[in-house]
């Protein structure tokens, strides 16, 4: 499900009843990230955009940054959805698998730009919640999973820290998102697709650590 839709008629007044109103505020927040960016809007203008009162937002949240803390979990939320559909359990192999994971967080950033904003570039610590940082560790926990299911085919004596390299390949892909995912004007130009370069980039560092290809992750 994509929670970065922008509402069919975003600027028609919404009422709601008992149930809906925190709905209708993460609605009206991703609509307002994707318009001003996650730190260009106040909590008053998504009350509005919801079409509610400005008091009604704290029946459910304490302030702007709760909402965007409740916005950013569901992103992660639906992150490691995708990144465990891409890995697929590590077939056909865990070097393929590995690249598939990579791959879908490109595609990710590129197709919920809103979320991403929301996770990443707001500002919003991850320890705002229980739900935001239980979110956020099961989305890396599908990173660090793949690369322990990588390192465990690489020659023992010669096996990195999984933890390494998980960060090194979250890193890898988040900065490829960052600079050339993007839906706007900070996109930069590329010769190559995104999707080329992490799987060229992941290539180069796994041979750089000793590991030759698909044939040794099987």
């Amino acid at each position: 499900m994509s929670w970065s839709k922008k509402p069919e008629h975003p600027d028609k007044e919404r009422g709601y009843h008992h149930g809906n109103l925190r709905e209708a505020l993460v609605s009206a927040a991703l609509s307002l990230i994707a318009e001003k960016g996650a730190m260009g809007f106040t909590f008053a203008e998504a009350a509005r955009a919801a079409g509610v009162s400005a008091a009604a937002p704290y029946r459910h949240f304490r302030d702007r940054d709760d909402l965007i803390a409740d916005v950013a979990r569901r992103g992660f939320d639906e992150l490691t959805r995708a990144l465990e559909l891409a890995w697929n359990e590590g077939r056909p192999d865990a070097f393929t698998a590995f690249e598939a994971v990579g791959r879908a967080y490109l595609t990710f950033a590129r197709d919920e730009p809103a979320l991403y904003s929301a996770m990443f570039e707001a500002g919003v610590p991850l320890d705002r919640s229980v739900e935001l940082r239980t979110a956020a560790d099961r989305a890396f926990g599908v990173l660090r999973l793949a690369s322990e299911r990588l390192s465990a085919r690489m020659p023992e004596g010669k096996r990195p820290p999984a933890l390494m390299m998980s960060l090194h390949m979250w890193a890898l892909a988040h900065g490829i998102a960052t600079l050339f995912c993007r839906n706007d004007g900070g996109r930069r130009a590329l010769p190559m697709s995104p999707e080329e370069l992490v799987e060229a980039g992941l290539l180069v560092y796994l041979q750089g650590l000793g590991f030759n290809g698909p044939a040794e992750a099987r």
